[in-house]
């Protein structure tokens, strides 16, 4: 008898305090779908340790010693597109969230956070889908709005892509809604980070929503 097999997300804890790691290991130590598979202190050594454990997911603290999380996270990003990057950092400014989301990183989690959220935060970003607490996302958009930059024209195809984008959906479920491959998909979200001057789809989301793009009162979480 073939019995169905959890796929177990593999996990890289990167954070410069002992403490912080242990912590995050314990919290996800509890769940049999995820398994963290090493530990960095540094941005450089997370780095190396992408290429060598390759994991699904990095946790990524923002403030290391020598390379930054934020240059981490766009290093990691460039050689490993499919590795997803979930900042989870103390510090909440406009301008560490907008770095990481720049970098590439698939959303921010405040250590503050309780740890269901970090584990529904890891499931998610595997899901294809962006976390950015409401309130972080509500001041980049204030801010964003002042933005004078031109709104980019996007075809009728990919608008309707960013819209699915903005309600969370991953490639596949973009690709079922619109009758259209993954590949189709992956090249229509290639078109409109160029267009939008991004580097994933949370940034394309809440550049979108910032320049009147997406409009409602849906934000991506």
């Amino acid at each position: 008898m073939v019995r169905d097999v959890t796929p177990v997300t593999r996990v890289l804890v990167v954070d410069d305090h002992a403490l912080h790691r242990d912590g995050a290991r314990g919290i996800l130590a509890q769940h049999a779908d995820i398994e963290v598979v090493g530990e960095a202190d540094t941005g450089e050594m997370a780095v190396a340790l992408v290429g060598r454990l390759e994991p699904d997911v990095v946790l990524m603290d923002v403030r290391l010693p020598g390379m930054s999380g934020i240059e981490a996270t766009r290093t990691i990003r460039d050689a490993h597109p499919d590795v997803r990057v979930l900042v989870v950092s103390a510090y909440e400014d406009d301008e560490y969230v907008r770095g990481a989301l720049q970098a590439g990183a698939s959303g921010h989690l405040s250590k503050a956070a309780p740890g269901h959220e970090l584990v529904d935060a890891i499931r998610s970003v595997v899901a294809g889908r962006s976390v950015v607490r409401q309130d972080v996302l509500a001041r980049l958009l204030a801010t964003d709005a002042d933005a004078p930059d031109p709104v980019p024209v996007l075809s009728e195809r990919e608008s309707a892509v960013l819209d699915l984008l903005a309600q969370g959906l991953a490639n596949k479920r973009i690709a079922g809604a619109l009758h259209i491959s993954p590949r189709t998909v992956e090249r229509h979200c290639e078109s409109i980070y160029t267009k939008l001057g991004v580097h994933s789809r949370t940034e394309a989301v809440v550049t979108a929503f910032g320049i009147g793009l997406l409009r409602g009162p849906d934000a991506p979480h």
